[in-house]
C-alpha cells in the first residue's frame, strides 16, 4: 500500500485545494443569504478534513511521482473530485449520488450536460458553483496543482504528461512545467476577465455576466437560465459569446506566445488555428445558406444570427443554445455533432479529438492514396512544415481507432439499455466530446434527466473517457499497469 504514498499525497493537496474553491459559493451563499449555506458548509468541511487527513497520513512521503503514478494520479483526481463537488447537489438540492455524480463530472469535464430543470429558481450560490466547475476544469485542475505544488517541493511533469492532450506532451512554453503551468492558467485568467467584463458592457447582470464566463471560457455550456442564452434574447451578448468561445476553442499555448512576444504572427503559424476558424465559420455560413433555402428564417441576416451563435456554440464543444436546433433540417444538427468531433484545438478547453489529430489522419490517409499509385513515392506526413514522427502518427492512429470503438460500443450499449439509436448515438457522441446536448430525447429543448440510472452512468463513463482523451483513463484499467 505504501507504494501509492506519493499519489496519495499529491492527491491530499489536490483535495484540499478544491475544498478551498468551495469557499467562493460559500462566501456568495452567506453574502445573499440564499438558502445554500448549510450546504456548503458542510461539503467544504468534509472536503478539507478528507484533503487534511491524507496528507497527515503521507505527510512524511518524499519519493517523486513516476509514469505510472502520474496516470494513477489523473485518473483519481478526475474520478474522485466529483465526489466532493457533488456533495453541495446533494446536500442543498436532494438530488440521488448517480445524478449529483453525473452533474459534477459534466461540470468538471467541461461538458454541460445536465439532470437538472428550473434553473432560474435555483440558489444562485449553487449555479455558481456549478459554472464554477466548468472553468476549473476547463483549463485542468492538474494543471493548476502543477503551478502550486512545486513551491511545495512536489515535482509536476508526469502530472503534466498525462493531464495535457496528446499532441502537446512533448511541447513546452517555457524551460520549466511549473511555469508552463502558470503560463496558461495567467493567460486563461486574462481572457476570462476580459469575457466577463464584455459580458457585463453587452447587458448581463454582475452575476450572469460571471456565471457565464465561467461557462463560456470552460467551454462547458452550464447556464443559470433553463432558456440558456434564449433567455437575454441579446444580438450584442451571442456576438461576444461566439468571439470568446472561438478563443477558448483555440490552443492557449498560442495566446501566451501572443501575449508575451506582443504579435499576432503565432497565430498564422499555428497549423490548428486557421484550419479551426476555416471549418467553424465556413460551416457557420453554409448552414445560415441552408436553413434559408429550406424557408426556416426568411432572411439570411436572421438565418445567419442563428446558425452562427448555435454552429459555434456546437462546435466548440459549448452547449449553449439560443433555439431547438434539432427541429431543424435533420442535416443541419447532424452537422454540427459532426463538428464537436474534431473542431477544437489541442490545447484548448474543448472536447473532441482536436483538429490537429484531424490533420494529421486526413494527411495519413492521403499518403496512403498516393503510395497506392506511386509505391516508391517518398511522401512524409507534415503539419505546420514539420514532419510528423512516426510514434505521433501511430499514436494517433490509435486514438482515432479507440475513439470510434468507444463511440460503438457505448452505442449498442445505451441502445440495449432501451434508448433509441438517435438519442443513443448523439448522447454518447456529445458525452465523448464534452459538448452536452446531444439530438433527440438529450436534445437542447431538453435534458439527461429523463434516462435511466444505467444510461446516465454510461455517459458519465464517456465524459471521463473524452476528457482524459481516452488512454488516460484506459491504461489505469488494463492488468499490465497494476503489475509490479
Amino acid at each position: 500500500m505504501q507504494r501509492f504514498y506519493p499519489v496519495v499525497r499529491v492527491l491530499s493537496l489536490v483535495i484540499l485545494m478544491f475544498g478551498l474553491t468551495m469557499l467562493v459559493p460559500l462566501g456568495v451563499s452567506w453574502f445573499l443569504d440564499d438558502g445554500a449555506f448549510a450546504s456548503f458548509d458542510e461539503a467544504v468541511l468534509l472536503t478539507i478534513a478528507t484533503g487534511l487527513g491524507l496528507w497527515y497520513v503521507t505527510r512524511r512521503e518524499t519519493r517523486d511521482l513516476t509514469i505510472r503514478d502520474g496516470f494513477l494520479m489523473v485518473a483519481l483526481v478526475w474520478t474522485l473530485l466529483p465526489i466532493y463537488a457533488a456533495l453541495p447537489l446533494v446536500l442543498q438540492l436532494g438530488l440521488s449520488f448517480t445524478d449529483a455524480y453525473f452533474e459534477a463530472v459534466s461540470g468538471l469535464t467541461t461538458t454541460g450536460a445536465t439532470v437538472l430543470t428550473g434553473l432560474d429558481d435555483l440558489p444562485v450560490s449553487i449555479n455558481l458553483w456549478r459554472t464554477q466547475m466548468v472553468w476549473l476544469g476547463g483549463m485542468g485542475l492538474i494543471v493548476l496543482a502543477i503551478a502550486i505544488l512545486p513551491l511545495l517541493g512536489i515535482g509536476g511533469r508526469q502530472m503534466f504528461k498525462a493531464e495535457t492532450p496528446g499532441p502537446m506532451k512533448d511541447t513546452k512554453m517555457t524551460p520549466r512545467i511549473a511555469e508552463t503551468a502558470k503560463g496558461l492558467w495567467i493567460v486563461y485568467s486574462l481572457l476570462s476577465t476580459c469575457c466577463a467584463l464584455a459580458y457585463y458592457w453587452a447587458g448581463m447582470s454582475g452575476p450572469d455576466a460571471i456565471m457565464h464566463m465561467f461557462a463560456t471560457m470552460g467551454l462547458g455550456g452550464f447556464s443559470s437560465h433553463d432558456a440558456s442564452f434564449a433567455y437575454f434574447a441579446s444580438p450584442t451578448i451571442e456576438a461576444v459569446s461566439i468571439v470568446f468561445m472561438l478563443l477558448a476553442g483555440m490552443n492557449f499555448a498560442t495566446h501566451f506566445v501572443v501575449l508575451s512576444g506582443r504579435s499576432l504572427r503565432p497565430y498564422r503559424s499555428d497549423p490548428e488555428a486557421g484550419w479551426f476558424l476555416l471549418v467553424t465559420l465556413g460551416s457557420v455560413v453554409g448552414i445560415a445558406a441552408f436553413l434559408v433555402f429550406n424557408d426556416v428564417y426568411a432572411s439570411f441576416d436572421e438565418a445567419l444570427r442563428y446558425a452562427a451563435f448555435n454552429v459555434v456554440s456546437i462546435a466548440t464543444t459549448t452547449g449553449f443554445a439560443t433555439t431547438d436546433y434539432a427541429l431543424w433540417p435533420f442535416f443541419a444538427p447532424l452537422w454540427m455533432l459532426f463538428l464537436c468531433s474534431f473542431a477544437t484545438s489541442a490545447g484548448s478547453t474543448g472536447g473532441g479529438i482536436k483538429m490537429i489529430r484531424a490533420l494529421v489522419l486526413y494527411k495519413q490517409v492521403y499518403r496512403e492514396l498516393t503510395r497506392a499509385m506511386h509505391p516508391s513515392a517518398v511522401h512524409p506526413v507534415k503539419v505546420g512544415g514539420d514532419v510528423v514522427p512516426p510514434n505521433i502518427l501511430f499514436a494517433v492512429l490509435a486514438f482515432g481507432f479507440m475513439y470510434m470503438v468507444c463511440i460503438a460500443s457505448m452505442t449498442l450499449l445505451l441502445s440495449f439499455s432501451g434508448l433509441e439509436i438517435i438519442t443513443a448515438f448523439s448522447a454518447v457522441v456529445a458525452s465523448i466530446n464534452n459538448t452536452g446536448p446531444g439530438l433527440g430525447q438529450v436534445g437542447p429543448a431538453s435534458n439527461y434527466a429523463g434516462l435511466t440510472d444505467f444510461q446516465i452512468w454510461v455517459c458519465t463513463f464517456a465524459m471521463l473517457l473524452g476528457r482524459l482523451e481516452i488512454f488516460t483513463l484506459l491504461v489505469v484499467m488494463t492488468p499490465a499497469f497494476w503489475r509490479k
